[in-house]
């Protein structure tokens, strides 16, 4: 097994202190946005075997059977298939969906054929891949996920008293579910900004008046105030607010298939997703917004935002979900506790996100191509090879990712 030197991201929505706070480093004053452990070509992590230090990638790219294991290779190809981040959002994020495979591959397909670079702000599909994710709550966690069902939108539209809104509730209220929910979305992206930035401040003051008052949208209001303080006159905020508002308590998750409308506004998480950067954007950012394609990638379904909590398995609490290029689950160890075997036939990273954990490989290391014994405390991670048997011990909370093969 290897401890991984991870890069973390200064984007701008990133917190500043969670991540310091979490790693117990002096916060920069920057923003410090997301921590990235595995081999994504962005931003790789890095490990040392005696020779100093190298990516991750360079390693699984040498020999990627004897590194993630013949049933991943097979599977996903001689890639790890996964990005493992820690997420710190003092800020929201953009309101975004992801496509699927098919969708993936003949969306980055024409782009090439049609020679948009890959570089461009226009550009919707950075690769032919998918892009699930999972986010699971270190803190409380603020976010939107998936269509509230109308009726309940236009109440909660109509209590803002705004009359230009009142349209979008004429048709949440009198059409079929997926018709209200595509019509509504596509009128607020498609109008014009300037129009529609004055109804997004007058909704974003009724919020704020609400939020103040209590009730059982408090919540939910005062998000949608905090969207348009950071986005003031974005249409995205009208758009979030057909969106289940959630608020994960630590330990409670999230999982984001394609073209489920998602966006985070504040808290630390761990997220997993497919290795993949295909972003389509629905507001809430400066960033190109290409309206039909979203609408094509859109699932126009409502539901409640589905709320993960982990299921135990032989001691190990699991996240279930229905794809196959991740698996996140956790551990939680007791000092009095027994040590906990682990084992896998595809490659982990194994991440401590409280206390201290202690990992220890079952056999020598005779070729000295890794370590056979880590102790990682919060923020610290590794990575451990298909096929590796190791031990858990300590007291704390450690999280592993791993694959499905």
């Amino acid at each position: 097994m290897d401890r991984l030197a991870n890069t973390v991201r200064p984007y701008a929505w990133g917190s500043t202190t969670a991540l310091p706070e979490l790693l117990g480093t002096a916060p920069t004053g920057e923003p410090q946005a997301e921590m990235w452990m595995g081999a994504h070509p962005g931003a790789p992590s890095r490990i040392d075997r005696g020779a100093g230090p190298v990516s991750l990638a360079e390693v699984i790219d040498a020999d990627p059977e004897a590194e993630l294991g013949p049933d991943a290779v097979r599977a996903f190809g001689p890639r790890l298939p996964f990005l493992f981040k820690v997420l710190a959002a003092g800020s929201p994020l953009s309101l975004q969906v992801h496509p699927d495979l098919t969708q993936a591959r003949d969306g980055f397909a024409d782009e090439e054929r049609r020679g948009v670079p890959i570089d461009a702000a226009h550009r919707n599909y950075k690769d032919a891949n998918h892009k699930p994710e999972l986010i699971a709550a270190l803190t409380p966690f603020d976010g939107l996920c998936g269509f509230r069902h109308p009726a309940q939108t236009a109440d909660l539209m109509e209590d803002l008293g705004i009359d230009e809104l009142t349209p979008y509730v004429d048709i949440l209220r009198a059409s079929p579910e997926e018709a209200a929910l595509r019509e509504v979305l596509t009128a607020v992206l498609s109008a014009d900004h300037h129009d529609i930035a004055g109804t997004v401040e007058r909704a974003a003051v009724a919020a704020e008046q609400l939020a103040a008052k209590g009730g059982p949208h408090a919540d939910a209001y005062a998000a949608y105030a905090v969207l348009a303080h950071h986005f003031p006159g974005d249409p995205g905020v009208l758009a979030a607010m057909l969106l289940n508002h959630v608020q994960l308590q630590p330990g409670e998750a999230l999982f984001l298939g394609a073209g489920i409308p998602h966006a985070y506004i504040s808290g630390l998480g761990v997220e997993l997703m497919a290795n993949s950067d295909n972003v389509l954007r629905c507001g809430l950012t400066p960033k190109h917004v290409d309206v039909p394609e979203l609408l094509r990638v859109v699932r126009f379904e409502a539901g409640d935002a589905g709320v993960l909590r982990p299921e135990e398995v032989a001691g190990e609490e699991v996240y279930e979900t229905p794809i196959d290029e991740f698996r996140l689950s956790r551990f939680v160890l007791a000092a009095a506790g027994r040590p906990r075997a682990l084992v896998s036939r595809t490659p982990q990273i194994l991440l401590c996100t409280a206390g201290t954990v202690r990992l220890r490989t079952a056999e020598e290391d005779p070729e000295g191509t890794g370590q056979t014994e880590l102790t990682l405390a919060p923020g610290e991670a590794a990575f451990v090879r298909a096929g590796e048997q190791l031990t858990l011990a300590g007291e704390g909370t450690l999280y592993r990712a791993t694959v499905i093969a």
